[in-house]
């Protein structure tokens, strides 16, 4: 048993990276996608199809699909999370394998359904990715993200120990610390896996309006699950076992009369 423990443990999970990587201090133009294909290493087949796409600066584009179509896969290799099998990813046309990975991981910020929290202060749990910001920061950020009346409610405020994995705080409050957590980062690219599906209707609120808030100004990639919240973006790409079987804004996929309408009017339905 000890020997499988540490051969897990001695796995090497670090990403390549080239002799010389180029450093990027700032996001310019555009992300793009190029013929990316993507298979897991216990998969028969590819996950990712010969996927293409510009995520332009200061956008909005939106994934949807059903479950297993691909939509976490591609904002994985967004983040470099993955490598491509084939094809590539670039940021302003470098390729994001050529990029150091401590700059890329400044300029991109995530904020996924499993919140992350650690065994320590709502202060702390904020700050995490931003060391060096200051109280004056941590709470500003928290007001953005709506979770300042809540914490400040509680004994200890942003002094108070949240508990392993984020016990001690509701499903909604965790979301909005991460939220604060990621307008503190401040990064100028934004991976959005909504995380409203499972809240109350004036939790969910509260919890859209701070990721409203985080949205501004700033180029986003979301993975969108209820189809109301991004009827306003630039692109909604429509992904279906791997492929991009639709693109459009919400007025011309649903007009097309395709995929895209077909999940708007089970959602309506529900």
């Amino acid at each position: 048993a000890l020997a499988r423990i540490y051969s897990l443990l001695d796995t090497d999970v670090s990403l390549p990276e080239p002799a010389h990587p180029v450093r990027k201090s700032s996001f310019d133009d555009a992300v793009r996608f190029d013929h990316v294909e993507f298979k897991y290493r216990t998969a028969a087949a590819l996950t990712i199809k010969g996927v293409t796409f510009d995520i332009p600066r200061g956008s909005l584009i939106a994934v949807v699909g059903g479950t297993g179509s691909g939509k976490t896969t591609v904002a994985n290799l967004l983040a470099r999370f993955y490598d491509p099998c084939g094809g590539k990813v670039t940021l302003d046309g470098v390729d994001l394998r050529d990029i150091d990975v401590a700059d890329l991981r400044r300029l991109i910020g995530v904020v996924t359904q499993e919140t992350v929290l650690f065994n320590d202060t709502v202060a702390a749990n904020i700050a995490y990715g931003t060391p060096d910001a200051t109280r004056g920061q941590i709470i500003a950020a928290a007001k953005l993200a709506n979770a300042d009346s809540f914490i400040t409610a509680q004994p200890g405020g942003y002094d108070r120990i949240v508990g392993e994995k984020g016990f001690s705080l509701s499903g909604g409050e965790r979301q909005r610390i991460a939220i604060a957590r990621a307008i503190l980062k401040n990064p100028p690219i934004l991976i959005l896996d909504e995380a409203t599906s499972a809240l109350d209707t004036v939790t969910e609120r509260l919890v859209q309006d701070a990721i409203n808030k985080l949205m501004q100004s700033r180029t986003t990639f979301a993975i969108a699950h209820r189809l109301s919240t991004i009827r306003d973006a630039g692109m909604i790409l429509v992904m279906d076992h791997g492929q991009i079987i639709e693109r459009g804004t919400h007025d011309q996929l649903y007009s097309a009369n395709g995929a895209y309408r077909r999940l708007c009017d089970m959602q309506n339905m529900e």
